[in-house]
């Protein structure tokens, strides 16, 4: 099993099978994001998409996910969006 030294979680941690984005931010998510930081993104990304009722086929929506995502995982974090309510457990 392949492992990664996890920026976004800071340990150790199994990575992922392939590059998840193309190009050369797909390649530093492969060489330094662990598997699980990569699940915690993509349920993140859904919210993100869901409650600001974003297209991902429009171009400007894209963008604004790169950046979410960059920030997300090698940044300081993402705010959730503005009028977010957690489901209750």
């Amino acid at each position: 099993m392949r492992t990664v030294f996890c920026e976004k979680l800071k340990q150790e941690l199994p990575g992922l099978k392939f590059a998840p984005y193309p190009g050369e931010l797909g390649q530093r998510i492969f060489n330094s994001i662990s598997e699980s930081a990569w699940q915690q993104w993509l349920a993140h990304q859904t919210m993100v998409i869901n409650e600001n009722r974003l297209s991902p086929l429009d171009p400007k929506a894209r963008a604004q996910l790169r950046e979410q995502m960059e920030a997300f995982l090698f940044g300081g974090g993402v705010e959730q969006p503005a009028g977010y309510v957690p489901p209750e457990a």
